[in-house]
């Protein structure tokens, strides 16, 4: 039997698990921190105070020179162009066609342009959907779970409920052809309720691909990441674990080669030898930056602070300013930073402490720089760990046995294995 795992909707592959490196990416914000919604959890509404005279619109030569810098980095044979905010479609459809015209006429004979947006879907009509499909987007939507569960935090600048409106743009479409994925975040309303969340994007929204993203928000009043205290809509460490392995059981007994969970896929990379297939996962960070609508480059996403500006891409090369001595410290900093308990964890392989900006509790013998989920991950990758080592094996081998089918759909994997070795399932390598 075959199962796939880890692939573009257009682009599954042919034996069994595909992922490549992760090159340097850039989440373009052409609309900088603007949004018509008003998210309770949302993170980067308050980036919107870094610009106040900003006009929050990518002028055209921002466009230009970000493009053009882009598609010098990246020979191909693919190159990725994301998009997100903010809300970025509040840029209208005009905007993208002519940044998707300009990109075709500055890319390399050859190189196939990828496009992906982040949206909240609110705003999408058949002229977005038509674009989308035309140009084949791969779309990000943001839904939480159920209306109950989504409308929660989710809801407009009038604190009307956005669960109904996001459903009706991912409706549109699919009935356009448009490959969907779902981001959800896990936070306080919805770290209890799992399987309903899956289910209903599963069951009822017939979603494929999705990426669950845990809600650490600091309480603070700038919004930055400094201090050591969460909001009540923060998840908890050990909801936070306690959703993936929930999850992943429904997964591995039902879903393994029809639903594509990222999270799973980036547990699983390291059991097979490959690279990070998520920058929280990776020894080091560095490669993926924010670029805001004026050119301004930032570290990272989640580092969009004064303290983590490289430059303007207007004014230096995108290349160099990546390559930046600053930049080089602030990536070598994850694998630097990474507190005792850390160094000797038996999950450190698959976790490398995850992202930096969830570092900042302490640990049993005093030492800061705990990572707020470390509970979580370490329930998570030790529950999944017997499951993963059979994965790997088979997928090495070139494929799942009806027998190993048999294993993942509910038997005990620390069981003997059906090989007849004697070894534990998980653990056997014949």
């Amino acid at each position: 039997m075959r199962v796939e795992l880890g692939a573009h909707p257009k682009d599954r592959p042919s034996s069994t698990f595909r992922t490549s490196p992760r090159p340097l990416s850039v989440l373009a914000k052409p609309s900088g921190a603007i949004c018509n919604l008003d998210c309770d959890y949302c993170f980067f509404l308050s980036k919107e105070q870094l610009y106040p005279d900003g006009r929050f619109r990518m002028a055209e030569e921002v466009l230009e020179a970000y493009l053009t810098q882009l598609l010098e980095l990246h020979p191909g044979p693919e190159v990725t162009i994301s998009w997100q905010g903010g809300e970025p479609t509040l840029l209208g459809v005009d905007f993208y066609r002519r940044a998707i015209a300009l990109a075709k006429t500055l890319v390399r004979p050859g190189v196939r342009l990828q496009h992906t947006i982040q949206t909240n879907a609110t705003l999408l009509d058949d002229r977005w959907a038509a674009l989308f499909a035309e140009e084949q987007f791969l779309v990000g939507i943001s839904i939480d779970g159920p209306r109950d569960l989504h409308d929660r935090y989710r809801h407009d600048k009038a604190g009307r409920p956005t669960y109904d409106k996001v459903r009706a743009g991912l409706e549109l479409l699919i009935a356009h052809g448009v490959d969907v994925n779902a981001l959800v975040t896990v936070n306080a309303a919805n770290e209890a309720h799992p399987l309903e969340v899956y289910r209903h994007l599963r069951d009822d929204l017939g979603l494929e691909y999705l990426q669950l993203i845990p809600i650490v928000e600091r309480a603070n009043a700038t919004g930055f990441q400094e201090g050591t205290e969460v909001t009540e809509r923060s998840v908890s460490p050990s909801g936070w674990g306690r959703f993936l392995t929930t999850i992943f059981d429904e997964w591995r007994r039902h879903d393994v080669g029809s639903v594509f969970v990222s999270m799973f896929d980036a547990a699983l990379a390291p059991k097979l030898g490959l690279p990070a297939t998520m920058c929280i996962f990776a020894e080091t960070c560095g490669d993926a930056l924010a670029l805001e609508h004026n050119g301004d480059l930032y570290s990272c996403d989640h580092f969009v602070e004064p303290g983590y500006l490289l430059g303007n891409i207007t004014e230096q090369h995108l290349g160099e300013l990546a390559a930046s001595p600053a930049q080089q410290r602030f990536g070598a900093a994850k694998a630097e930073g990474l507190v005792a308990q850390c160094r000797r964890c038996p999950a450190l392989a698959s976790c490398r402490g995850e992202c930096p900006k969830n570092r900042f509790t302490t640990t049993a013998d005093g030492e800061f720089g705990l990572n707020y989920l470390c509970e979580g991950y370490l329930n998570f990758f030790t529950h999944a760990e017997p499951v993963l080592e059979l994965m790997a094996t088979q997928l090495r081998r070139g494929g799942f046995a009806d027998e190993v089918m048999d294993l993942l759909n509910g038997a005990d994997p620390a069981a003997p294995c059906p090989c007849g070795s004697g070894n534990p399932a998980g653990r056997c390598h014949r």
